[in-house]
């Protein structure tokens, strides 16, 4: 039986990931940082795990309770209340980067131990093609006109993140997924894309196998070239 832990997974990307790899047949255990929103989640088969990835005492806890881990997925993520430069400064920076950036290190770091037990180990950071600078300056990509500088730059950093946890981790497969714009309500539910589509991409890593890429980025049609 596969032991996946996915954060953020009591609503839109986290809980459908979790949906489609309940039915895949893993054992999911939801991180959320509130129990009392996770009855969606419940409903499914999951295990509803306390979990606030920007605490580590929240995250030391949460992993204490796994019986064992073969997949993470590091799914939790904020938008920010910086959107442009006039309302830019370091605190929005930081809030964003917190949640983003350093607790995909913190939950990556704290999930190693029980990793490294598994035959299979999976690490999926979702990242975003936001974060991706040839579509940031190509007219006509969804991400062209979006002017957020904190977000941006937070997913920019997860994708160099999964690189390098890739190359210090070859015994392992360490992906990053692009959902595409998906219709949320992280984006007023504006995306073109449905929920399902936009996990596409994080559901098909999560269940690669020990001979599959490392160190890739992909959507949902495949690997997208750094």
């Amino acid at each position: 039986m596969t032991t996946t832990l996915i954060t953020g997974a009591n609503r839109s990307l986290g809980l459908e990931t979790a949906r489609r790899l309940i039915d895949a047949g893993h054992t999911v255990y939801a991180g959320m940082r509130d129990l009392a929103t996770g009855d969606d989640v419940r409903a499914l088969g999951a295990h509803a795990v306390q979990l606030d990835v920007t605490d580590q005492a929240s995250v030391d806890a949460a992993f204490a309770t796994l019986p064992a881990l073969d997949v993470l997925v590091n799914n939790a993520g904020v938008l920010g209340t910086s959107h442009g430069v006039d309302d830019l400064d370091v605190a929005a920076m930081t809030e964003v980067f917190d949640t983003n950036v350093m607790a995909v290190v913190r939950l990556t770091q704290a999930a190693l131990p029980l990793l490294r037990r598994s035959a299979n180990p999976v690490i999926v950071n979702v990242a975003s093609g936001v974060g991706f600078t040839r579509w940031l300056t190509t007219p006509g990509h969804d991400e062209f006109g979006v002017p957020s500088i904190p977000y941006a730059a937070s997913k920019a950093a997860v994708i160099a993140l999964t690189v390098q946890y890739a190359k210090n981790l070859p015994e392992m497969r360490v992906n990053a997924s692009d959902p595409g714009y998906t219709a949320t309500a992280f984006n007023g539910f504006g995306g073109h894309q449905t929920i399902t589509e936009g996990t596409d991409a994080t559901v098909a890593l999560a269940l690669i196998d020990r001979d599959g890429p490392s160190g890739e980025f992909h959507d949902r049609t495949g690997r997208i070239a750094y």
